[in-house]
């Protein structure tokens, strides 16, 4: 078995798939369903069966999941919103649960594959490398993935089996219809193009000009490889950067998204508020760590990846199945 933690989400349900695609359904997604309309992104997947995050980790305390021939734990449950202000929840939700989960792998050397986030970096006045002294968050969300970052660090040394942290860079693609103000800037700016004609996007800010700010952005699918580059190298421990390597500016992927829809021009409005000084206006992953522990494949051009994903918010409205598959 195979346990997906947030396998009703975006980078979740997409894994589910790609383990899908290798053929492998028995698997344990574990989520907060909510009223979010995450059931929908489970439509048209393989899985054994489906827990919620306080049953599956009351069963963990209880001790249900002992004997159970685990092959894997992808962890990336979490609360992912950024402008999230309760500290109590988010330590609870984004650092406790992780650990917790972590030691159960750890005692029973279990694999375990988690998310964590560019968001650690900050302003990467120091780049962008998975090194402490280029880590300063801006926010609680990145805090409470930077603390779990660090317990990870200290633990490694003594692990006996895999613990393998990916650093999400600005990830996009079909299913993150849910996230709502936090789903990528290609599903916004899709939707703004289709009921305005327009894309906004920031004015200038920390010496970018107006959609000037730069971004490294990574397709969901290209997430989906490398979590699954580690289920097949379970020798392959550390903390990792999950990204393409090369950042793009906003104004970029904005005409990607108006190519694609063939339709469309650009606004810009002025910068929030309450964004500043909070705000990663470049981030660019350094994929030395990544090549250097065996994986080669190429990152899906920017412009490629768009064209295919404006194409399923048209068809299935950014889901990966509809009723005719």
């Amino acid at each position: 078995m195979i346990i997906v933690t947030g396998g009703a989400g975006f980078i979740g349900s997409n894994l589910v798939a790609g383990l899908n695609s290798r053929g492998l359904d028995d698997i344990l997604v574990v989520d907060s369903m909510g009223n979010s309309g995450k059931f929908k992104n489970l439509r048209g997947l393989e899985f054994s069966d489906y827990l919620e995050k306080g049953e599956f980790r009351e069963a963990l305390v209880k001790g249900l999941f002992d004997k159970k021939k685990i092959e894997a734990v992808f962890h990336q449950g979490a609360c992912s919103d950024t402008l999230n202000t309760d500290g109590r929840y988010m330590i609870e939700n984004n650092y406790r649960y992780s650990r917790d989960l972590l030691d159960f792998c750890l005692k029973r050397a279990v694999p375990f594959i988690y998310a964590s986030s560019a968001s650690v970096y900050g302003l990467g006045k120091k780049g962008f490398r998975e090194e402490a002294e280029c880590e300063f968050p801006l926010n609680l969300y990145a805090f409470t993935k930077h603390l779990f970052d660090r317990h990870v660090r200290k633990v490694l040394p003594r692990a006996k089996s895999q613990v393998a942290g990916l650093r999400y860079f600005n990830v996009f693609g079909p299913q993150e219809a849910h996230k709502g103000r936090m789903a990528s800037m290609v599903f916004h700016a899709f939707h703004q193009v289709r009921n305005t004609g327009k894309v906004k996007l920031f004015e200038g800010s920390d010496g970018y000009g107006p959609g000037q700010q730069r971004r490294d952005f990574v397709f969901v699918d290209d997430a989906v490889k490398v979590n699954l580059f580690f289920l097949e190298h379970p020798d392959v421990s550390g903390i990792f950067n999950c990204g393409t390597g090369k950042s793009r500016t906003f104004s970029d992927l904005a005409m990607a998204v108006i190519n694609a829809m063939d339709r469309g021009t650009v606004e810009y409005i002025p910068f929030p508020d309450d964004l500043k000084g909070k705000y990663q206006s470049f981030t660019e992953a350094d994929l030395a760590n990544l090549r250097s522990c065996g994986y080669t494949e190429p990152f899906e051009n920017l412009d490629v990846a768009v064209k295919r994903y404006v194409k399923l918010l048209f068809e299935k409205d950014g889901y990966l199945f509809g009723e005719d598959d």
